[in-house]
């Protein structure tokens, strides 16, 4: 019999996208459970605290049904986290070279921290290369339609948050 195969496919996820959606969905055929590990990651300045960006994966995934899946927050190494969840495998998503340059520098890293662990690169569908939650925040911010980016739901909590960031702005001069 066949060991169970764990995928992690970390993230910030600040917010969740349709291009996050599509490497889920794809990363899901691979394995027999999917991690979703959202990385609490206080340096990039979450729009969302991690609790709620973990609700919002776990809202936009409840669209698959008869699949496996766990979304689960973490602030630690990945690698410990990866070996924590039994996870075989860590699942990334490429847009562009840049990310390859990064995630290229990372595996070295990762490998030398637990060679057990195999990293898959999925690449990003044309139609979401461009998509990343820094500019659909930014899109935002600056009161333009990001529903083509995100779900309904996710659209939704980001245009509240922003219309609350305004208004506190607004009372505190």
């Amino acid at each position: 019999m066949s060991k169970e195969r764990i995928g992690l496919y970390p993230g910030t996820f600040d917010p969740i996208t349709l291009g996050h959606y599509d490497i889920i969905k794809r990363a899901s055929k691979l394995v027999d459970t999917l991690v979703i590990g959202v990385a609490m990651n206080p340096g990039k300045n979450p729009l969302f605290s991690v609790e709620e960006r973990c609700q919002m994966v776990a809202t936009l995934i409840q669209e698959f049904p008869n699949t496996n899946f766990e979304v689960k927050p973490f602030d630690n190494l990945l690698m410990h986290f990866a070996e924590h969840c039994n996870a075989s495998v860590i699942i990334r998503g490429l847009r562009a070279v840049s990310d390859f340059e990064y995630e290229f520098q990372m595996v070295g890293m990762n490998r030398r921290l637990n060679s057990e662990i195999e990293t898959v690169f999925l690449m990003a569908s044309d139609q979401h290369q461009f998509i990343a939650s820094s500019l659909v925040k930014e899109i935002a911010f600056l009161g333009g339609d990001i529903s083509k980016f995100v779900s309904k739901s996710t659209a939704t909590a980001i245009v509240e948050r922003v219309e609350l960031l305004a208004k506190q702005a607004n009372d505190n001069p």
